[in-house]
């Protein structure tokens, strides 16, 4: 039997690397690095994450078993972070970790990385393409060339990832496919008291977008489509799209569009559960995959989405869990729209789909020991 200082040793630490967590901030890739860090923890990982905070720095422990160190964020441009505090304790967080996990994008933590002459195993998580910072990117590119030229191992979450992004057609050779996965969570019924508040609330079929109101989630399409078709929607979540967005719908004269600033975790599988269908209108590949997507589909809620070679049609299959369409496209998101109100048996099948599709691809305790291969491999 093995004494604690034993089993201690035996551990593999990992340090997960990412410019924000929960719960300051509720986007899919913080999900992915929660799911990620409390399910290895049962197969023997001592889990880190080192990331930024806009509170007090702090260190905490979650329920769940793993650490997270946050620094004070001194600096936000251009969707980076940056943190003295974070640069001077960088190359000591690292020191403590068997393994690296890098989080990209966050060219900050690259710069970390490449001052600091990390030599330790490193597998990056490429989340996204950098989009939007065009200028940016191109004095960038040298750095992230080192950088990727450095570590051991890429994962990407889709095969259209895969495909699609110039970075990873560079580095194909320590490039594999590692799927998202989130905790599973029962399929609520529809009876659920939550659910049918929802219903009472918002009507018993209404569409649904949560997630950031960001620039490239496209709401203003989704916006610009309910234009002489005005169902019943409710757009669920905060951020810096949020005011010009709400003047839109002013504007269009729509009087079934509801804005709910703020949904709990705890809220949302009911909230999901009780939409009749989750409109996902993002337009630019920045979204490289839509892990509220998986939401929608682990409570068999069907999907319209847009076509942007990235994951989100490797979630949302087109006539099979719901409708896919051309980005950027008002009145092609429209028609999908019209055909979920028209074909009430589309909708009911396409939903039982997406429920399987889950089911089969998209558990955490999946994704969680196809990363503890990585892991593995790397040591």
């Amino acid at each position: 039997m093995k004494c604690p200082e034993q089993e201690e040793k035996d551990r593999m630490r990992v340090l997960h690397v990412f410019k924000t967590f929960l719960p300051d901030t509720f986007g899919g890739i913080e999900q992915v690095i929660h799911s990620l860090a409390s399910h290895t923890q049962p197969f023997g990982v001592e889990n880190r994450v080192l990331t930024l905070t806009q509170h007090q720095p702090r260190t905490e422990v979650d329920p769940s078993g793993y650490t997270i160190v946050r620094h004070k964020c001194d600096l936000y441009v251009a969707s980076t972070g940056f943190s003295w505090q974070f640069f001077v304790n960088f190359k000591k967080e690292i020191e403590w970790a068997d393994v690296v996990h890098m989080h990209f994008p966050w060219p900050f933590a690259d710069l970390c990385y490449e001052l600091a002459r990390v030599r330790k195993p490193t597998v990056v998580s490429y989340h996204a393409d950098i989009v939007k910072q065009v200028f940016l990117n191109k004095l960038y590119q040298p750095l992230l060339n080192r950088y990727f030229s450095h570590v051991d191992v890429i994962c990407a979450a889709s095969p259209g990832l895969l495909g699609t992004s110039p970075v990873l057609k560079r580095f194909k050779d320590k490039t594999r496919l590692v799927t998202y996965g989130i905790q599973q969570a029962d399929r609520l019924a529809g009876d659920d008291p939550d659910v049918v508040q929802w219903r009472n609330r918002f009507g018993n079929r209404f569409f649904l977008f949560l997630g950031a109101l960001r620039y490239y989630k496209g709401l203003h399409i989704l916006i610009e489509a309910l234009k002489g078709r005005d169902y019943p929607v409710v757009i669920a979540g905060k951020g810096s799209e949020g005011d010009a967005l709400k003047a839109q719908a002013l504007a269009a004269g729509l009087n079934n569009l509801h804005f709910l600033p703020e949904v709990s975790p705890e809220q949302k599988p009911s909230l999901m559960r009780a939409a009749y269908g989750f409109v996902f209108p993002s337009h630019l590949s920045s979204e490289a995959f839509g892990i509220v997507l998986v939401e929608a589909a682990q409570q068999g809620t069907p999907m319209i989405s847009c076509e942007l070679g990235t994951g989100t049609t490797y979630v949302n299959q087109h006539e099979r869990t719901g409708l896919v369409v051309q980005p950027s496209d008002p009145e092609a998101f429209g028609v999908a729209m019209d055909t979920f109100w028209q074909h009430p048996e589309k909708v009911c099948v396409w939903g039982a789909q997406a429920l399987q599709h889950f089911d089969k691809h998209f558990k955490a305790e999946v994704m969680a020991q196809e990363y503890l291969a990585v892991y593995q491999s790397v040591l």
